[in-house]
């Protein structure tokens, strides 16, 4: 009995141990692109989910449950040779509400700089310290943004580590000739966007984050004003990020991923935590003020 427990362990435990950090969706889609070969789509499709999900990202360990949600879109708009393609990349990045079946956006954005040479069968080589093709380095960039924002949102200024590690991308990208990784080209790029989550000036925006989704919709199953109240502290501290720079590129994301949610939040709140919230809110995403007046308009607290 006991040589068949341990037979049973030798086969399991290294399924365990070599559960990759990831669960993501990858889709390449070209409706604009004309041509019969469209078969290399459908090989860079399994080449990036591939390299996605089976490779080994950090060191720590992830159970099978505790794997990453996540969704990568990538649409070609051109095929302009060959081997170089332009497109655009969608990105959707979720986390689980602790006791629910939700799922919250941690991040929804389109990166519309997206150009690269792939080469149909030839691995996706990457390595951390060197620029050797753009599509792997846009792609592990937005894996350690994915893997920081996650981390922000269960620990108090966790995604530092992976953070730093997209940074490094950015760096050895600055004598590439694509767009999308340097400072002067746009104030909506990689480069700010890991900028901006760097900066210490900001750092209230990564607090908010734990604030809003461990202190607040991880425990508004069982206490819902508890979590709501965070939520409010959130929100403040997103108010201070935006404060210190106005039309903060993080900061238009996390508005982005939470509009809606938002919306739901408040929409039974007491009338004093309604208005609290409605006017942060008009202050830091002042384009979509009659979105957060619906708070207003809606039933009040049960």
């Amino acid at each position: 009995m006991k040589r068949q427990i341990l037979l049973v362990l030798s086969v399991i435990l290294p399924m365990l141990m070599k559960a990759q950090e990831f669960i993501c969706q990858v889709s390449v889609n070209a409706p604009q692109v004309e041509g019969s070969e469209r078969k290399v789509f459908q090989t860079m499709q399994s080449a990036i989910y591939e390299f996605v999900n089976n490779r080994k990202w950090t060191n720590y360990v992830y159970k099978p449950e505790e794997r990453i949600e996540c969704s990568m879109m990538l649409t070609i708009n051109d095929r302009v040779s060959s081997d170089q393609f332009k497109g655009r990349l969608n990105l959707v990045l979720q986390r689980p509400v602790y006791k629910t079946s939700y799922n919250t956006n941690l991040l929804n954005y389109i990166d519309t700089d997206i150009d690269f040479k792939y080469v149909e069968y030839e691995p996706l080589i990457y390595t951390d310290d060197a620029f050797t093709s753009n599509l792997t380095s846009v792609i592990a960039y937005y894996v350690y943004i994915f893997l920081g924002l996650d981390a922000d949102s269960y620990s108090l200024m966790g995604g530092t580590p992976y953070f730093e590690k997209a940074k490094a991308i950015v760096n050895t990208a600055q004598n590439s000739q694509e767009k999308g990784w340097k400072a002067f080209e746009s104030m909506r790029n990689r480069f700010w966007l890991v900028e901006n989550l760097m900066n210490g000036a900001y750092s209230p925006l990564r607090e908010g984050i734990y604030q809003y989704h461990r202190l607040g919709l991880d425990v508004m199953s069982d206490n819902i004003d508890l979590g709501r109240a965070s939520v409010t502290e959130c929100l403040e501290n997103f108010q201070k990020a935006g404060r210190e720079k106005p039309g903060l590129f993080i900061l238009q994301l996390m508005t982005e991923a939470k509009r809606d949610e938002l919306v739901n939040i408040y929409s039974q709140a007491s009338p004093m935590d309604k208005t609290r919230a409605v006017n942060i809110l008009k202050e830091i995403d002042p384009a979509h003020s009659s979105k957060y007046q619906q708070i207003l308009a809606s039933g009040g607290a049960k």
